[in-house]
């Protein structure tokens, strides 16, 4: 057995629609609703251009196979941030600036890796990972 790579994010919300909105707008993301049975009004799917689901976006009235407890905000619990791997970090910084997001950009030359940090709605801090740019 062997990790392919990481499948899916998923985040819970006390607002669906404008959770859906800020990652479907900020990273093009196509919004599907989840599979059935999981109800449209509770749950959205964002997925990239190969068709791959990469953000689950669940309200907080979504039942959940494990349950436990989520509240949006500024602490995410164990997790420190979800990193994704990028390209064209110009254009994801023109467009973090033009919707008014606050980043900290991290340049690594040894390994030419740009790294940009910033929190979603709920307080998740997602890295941005641009290799070789």
């Amino acid at each position: 057995m062997k990790l392919n790579a990481l499948d899916h994010v998923n985040i819970i919300t006390d607002d669906l629609a404008g959770t859906t909105r800020f990652f479907s707008e900020l990273f093009d993301l196509d919004v599907r609703d989840g599979p059935e049975p999981l109800p449209p009004e509770h749950v959205q799917w964002l997925y990239d251009d190969n068709g791959r689901a990469i953000f689950h976006i669940n309200s907080n009235n979504m039942q959940q196979v494990f349950q436990r407890e989520t509240r949006s905000g500024p602490m995410t619990g164990a997790i420190h941030h979800v990193a994704l791997d990028c390209s064209d970090h110009k254009a994801f910084i023109a467009r973090l600036e033009s919707n008014g997001i606050d980043y900290r950009l991290n340049d690594i030359a040894s390994i030419h890796l740009k790294q940009l940090f910033f929190t979603e709605p709920n307080g998740v801090l997602l890295e941005l990972n641009f290799r070789g740019e």
